[in-house]
């Protein structure tokens, strides 16, 4: 059943506050499964089952679905529509709120298991982390994103961003599909892309304290426009003359910016803050809820940094 249809039939209208925009392209549905590479055995976390025309056809060939849905009302109708597919578990929260694996309704997720979603583009980068920093990860991470967010996602030096470093760092991008506005309904204001994350079994960079390497990180990008001595003595609270003379350590010019550093790179830099062994500078005190690079920071901040 078309989405136009559901939508008349069950007199529901998109929500713009919750990012609904319904992938309506019998095709672009069917290049997301294929991205996915499904196998029978496949158990299949689906974030935003929407009105549930994708995770459909991720039921005929996975062995199952659990489906996380937020809109209590699209809840409803998914149990209805798709009854007939037993394999399919319907979820209702928040999945920033649910941790694979653990408490929340994701409990019967083990390592192994695939992602596909069609995100709300206002939460894009808080759910990728979120997956990608769970105590059990996913193999694999297919998401249908805008598409200026997917060239984010598999940029080089020159344009990182905290997203792409994010990514990077666990595991390999790459764009499988572009999907036109028309593709949708309500039809958006900006194209997408699918994008695959096939996830590494450890990070490409040695990194002694994952915590650590993305707080550096983080201060670097939350003044994107200043040179990277300012932007991490103000973004760590450290004297300028503390930050240049780890920048020295690590073998990178003071007045270069976040956006220009290779991964690599970023791991001299902390590297070069531990002084080679020598006593660490104290960097800012993290939250309990805000390890490093954690999805809890308010969107707003997170958004500028991501851009």
């Amino acid at each position: 059943m078309g989405v136009r249809r559901l939508l008349r039939e069950f007199d529901l209208q998109p929500k713009k506050g919750l990012g609904q925009n319904f992938l309506v392209s019998e095709g672009a549905l069917r290049r997301i499964v294929a991205a996915a590479d499904l196998e029978p055995g496949d158990v299949v976390l689906e974030v935003g089952p929407g009105l549930g025309t994708l995770t459909r056809l991720l039921a005929q060939q996975a062995e199952q679905v659990i489906a996380v849905e937020l809109d209590q009302r699209l809840v409803e109708i998914l149990s209805r529509t798709l009854a007939d597919f037993p394999n399919v578990e319907i979820v209702q929260g928040d999945i920033l709120e649910m941790e694979p694996g653990g408490a929340g309704g994701l409990g019967a997720l083990s390592s192994g298991y695939k992602v596909v979603a069609n995100l709300p583009y206002y939460i894009t980068s808080a759910v990728l982390r979120h997956l990608l920093t769970a105590r059990v990860k996913p193999q694999l991470i297919v998401v249908t994103v805008q598409r200026e967010v997917a060239q984010r996602m598999i940029a080089g030096p020159g344009q990182m961003s905290l997203l792409s470093v994010s990514v990077q760092f666990y595991g390999r991008p790459r764009i499988v599909a572009r999907i036109p506005a028309g593709a949708f309904y309500p039809v958006p204001k900006v194209n997408s892309a699918v994008v695959r994350i096939d996830l590494y079994e450890s990070p490409p960079v040695a990194v002694a304290d994952v915590d650590r390497f993305f707080e550096v990180v983080r201060a670097g990008f939350g003044q994107r426009r200043k040179q990277l001595r300012n932007a991490l003595a103000q973004g760590l609270s450290l004297p300028v003359g503390t930050v240049v003379e780890a920048l020295r350590r690590a073998g990178v010019d003071e007045k270069r910016r976040a956006q220009t550093l290779s991964l690599e790179e970023w791991v001299r830099v902390v590297r070069g803050f531990s002084g080679e062994g020598k006593t660490k500078p104290a960097l800012r005190p993290q939250s309990p809820q805000n390890p490093g690079h954690a999805c809890a920071k308010d969107k707003a901040d997170q958004d500028r940094q991501d851009r």
